[in-house]
């Protein structure tokens, strides 16, 4: 997105279950704070363990919304409706579970669905995060590779003292890191 959007930019943020997804309410309330910006969520099952669905001020979607919006052949098919909304895509964080679905072509869930039906023409980002032991694992290159590939746009690992203990690779960009080079894109 090169030119700013009158109506301003519409950001969905697709969030799995990597421990990073506690930081799902700060990158929400980040985002708001870009002029114009609108958010709405997807989340994937394990996701929800990690944050308090109450601490999200925005519209959150997952795999039984699906299901319920859909009862008819001309009912809106929710994936594909969030798909049209959204102006940016931001997976954040991005584990190596659905990064290998993703790199599949697996569509199993709203979130993957969600993916498969993009736009390519239109950004979509991720935020790999995961244990350092399969940050290291050689298939998580080559996954990473493929989404370049696509055309997607990789916001970068850190290096840290995880959440398990161990020290490396794996944790999720910061948020202002994030929020940053989704304002970027939004206004140009």
């Amino acid at each position: 997105m090169t030119t700013p959007n009158p109506r301003g930019a519409h950001v969905l943020v697709g969030v799995t279950g990597s421990v990073a997804a506690l930081k799902l309410p700060l990158l929400v309330s980040g985002l708001l704070q870009i002029p114009g910006v609108q958010v709405q969520v997807v989340t994937t099952e394990k996701a929800k363990h990690f944050y308090n669905v109450k601490d999200i001020t925005v519209p959150i979607y997952s795999d039984d919304d699906e299901w319920k919006m859909w009862t008819q052949r001309s009912d809106p098919v929710l994936h594909i409706e969030l798909r049209r909304w959204a102006d940016v895509m931001l997976l954040a964080p991005l584990d190596a579970n659905t990064l290998g679905k993703i790199y599949s072509g697996i569509c199993d869930n709203l979130l993957t669905c969600v993916v498969r039906a993009w736009d390519i023409k239109k950004p979509l980002l991720f935020c790999p995060a995961m244990n350092t032991a399969m940050w290291n694992h050689p298939i998580t290159a080559q996954q990473i590779k493929g989404l370049l590939g696509f055309g997607y746009i990789e916001i970068p690992c850190i290096e840290k003292t995880l959440v398990c203990g161990d020290k490396g690779l794996g944790a999720m960009a910061e948020i202002d890191t994030i929020v940053d080079k989704v304002r970027s894109l939004v206004q140009g």
